[in-house]
């Protein structure tokens, strides 16, 4: 039975609506569009990482063992610079935008006005548990919302820590965290928001948009997808094949929505690029990577049974030329090749999202991108080439969030482009400014004065009224001078 404490502690339905209605009235007064109210916050936001950046360390070798460096750099370093970002251009993102008016509402001038939507949802991803659930709430912050983080469920240390800190940090009337799996997700997709950004795969984004639709509520979705690696042969072949090592298995053990997710490359280079990546996989994890404290496990057995089935499928088990070790016990897969994989097998249909990389072979690299392009739109796409024209085509043709020449993922630090996927790969972008965007409806005001104010838009409609209508709106002097001379 339920006991009366468990009752109370109980988020449903009736709890998020309750919180809402809190976060609602504190939006209402006015007190998260203040400029000093932001700039207190990031700057909390930014001590908070300062102060507790061993706690966080911990948290995340609880949940996958993230190695401290990748921790350091790309979940406190990175969320460390959005908040020094954010709090350098804050004013400038605030000032509305001048824009120019046209003569059909002469004498007039206009402006872009930047406000928050209000009570904003952030549902976060357990693989980079703090800065997928805090890099949103800054952008958040900052164009001024209240807001509501669900962290992942699948990273318990993670979100446990994610509740204690903000609610130490953070002021609690605008800015709360809620924990649990799929009941309290739920209850809080029954509310009425005024943005959810949602991080994850395809299959809950689908709940989150329908859930969305009832109220007619925006949404940003970053996905993910099979984001391919294209390898021409002339290159430095070491420096790609450490940079694709880097961007697969540095990155959580290929835990990320970015990884590499399959190389595409010619008949001809395939065995040098294998011979390339066992050289580096060697010296970067050891002889046996199953002990290396520098790749992080699997996040849990489901993940890890997954991977076993992509990997035990009749069409690939026999194409493995590098690793394939594993230990369920520890949860640890160890970094894995494959050579001339099928495209029509069970690992080339859905997001690996782990330790095992593929290999296409075609016979012209050209055809490379019609492989690309049959399948989804991924969330990221790279190309190592030396060749300008190869890389204007692949620039021209290949749609994804986001493209990468000659190096892998680092796109994702750079503040200044937008980050996002396209089609199935996401909806919606942000980073830096386009974090502020976000979470900012962009508000159209013009300004007119009482002088100036014109017979012509006004009752009765004359045929000179309608004739200098006409050259009004097809915007051309000239015509407007012979509308009022009388001449079509």
């Amino acid at each position: 039975m339920t006991t009366e404490l468990e009752r109370k502690n109980m988020f449903d339905n009736e709890a998020g609506s309750m919180l809402v209605n809190e976060l609602r009235e504190t939006f209402g007064s006015g007190k998260t569009r203040n400029y000093d109210w932001k700039v207190s916050q990031l700057k909390q936001l930014f001590k908070l990482l300062n102060f507790h950046e061993e706690e966080i360390i911990d948290a995340l070798r609880n949940d996958i063992d993230k190695p401290p460096l990748e921790t350091v750099a790309y979940e406190v370093g990175m969320l460390k610079n959005s908040c020094k970002t954010a709090l350098k251009e804050l004013k400038h993102w605030m000032a509305p935008e001048k824009v120019k008016t046209s003569i059909t509402t002469f004498p007039s001038s206009a402006e872009i006005v930047s406000e928050p939507f209000g009570v904003v949802l952030v549902i976060s991803a357990w693989n980079y548990p703090f800065l997928l659930s805090l890099d949103p709430v800054i952008g958040a912050i900052a164009a001024g919302n209240a807001v509501v983080l669900k962290p992942s469920e699948i990273a318990p240390a993670t979100s446990s820590l994610l509740a204690k800190l903000l609610g130490e940090y953070m002021d609690n009337s605008s800015i709360r965290v809620v924990e649990g799996a799929v009941d309290e997700t739920s209850a809080l997709l029954q509310q009425k928001w005024d943005k959810i950004f949602y991080t994850g795969n395809g299959r809950v984004a689908r709940i989150v948009m329908a859930a969305a639709a009832k109220h007619l509520t925006p949404v940003v979705l970053e996905l993910g997808g099979k984001s391919p690696v294209v390898v021409d042969s002339n290159i430095n072949l070491q420096v790609a094949a450490r940079r694709i090592i880097a961007g697969k298995w540095g990155c959580n053990n290929g835990q990320a929505c970015i990884s590499p997710d399959y190389i595409i490359t010619t008949k001809d280079y395939a065995p040098k690029l294998v011979d390339a990546l066992k050289t580096e996989l060697e010296q970067f994890y050891g002889k046996n990577p199953l002990e290396s404290k520098d790749l992080s496990r699997i996040v849990n057995s489901n993940h890890f049974d997954r991977l076993i089935r992509l990997l035990d499928d009749d069409k690939v088990s026999g194409k493995i030329v590098h690793g394939g070790e594993k230990d369920k016990s520890k949860l640890r897969i160890s970094p894995t090749v494959l050579l001339d994989v099928p495209r029509d097998s069970l690992i080339m249909s859905e997001e690996i999202f782990g330790p095992l990389l593929p290999i296409i072979t075609v016979d012209k690299l050209d055809e490379s991108f019609d492989v690309i392009n049959s399948a989804p739109k991924p969330l990221a796409a790279y190309i190592f080439t030396n060749n300008n024209k190869l890389k204007e085509q692949f620039v021209k043709t290949v749609s994804a969030g986001g493209l990468v020449i000659n190096d892998t993922t680092i796109h994702l630090a750079v503040h200044t482009l937008p980050f996002g996927g396209v089609g199935e790969s996401g909806v919606g972008a942000y980073h830096g400014k386009f974090s502020f965007d976000a979470f900012s409806h962009k508000k159209a005001v013009l300004y007119r004065s009482f002088f100036g104010d014109a017979s012509i838009r006004y009752p009765p409609y004359t045929s000179t009224k309608t004739r200098l209508m006409k050259a009004l709106m097809g915007g051309g002097f000239l015509a407007i001078i012979r509308a009022l001379f009388g001449k079509s």
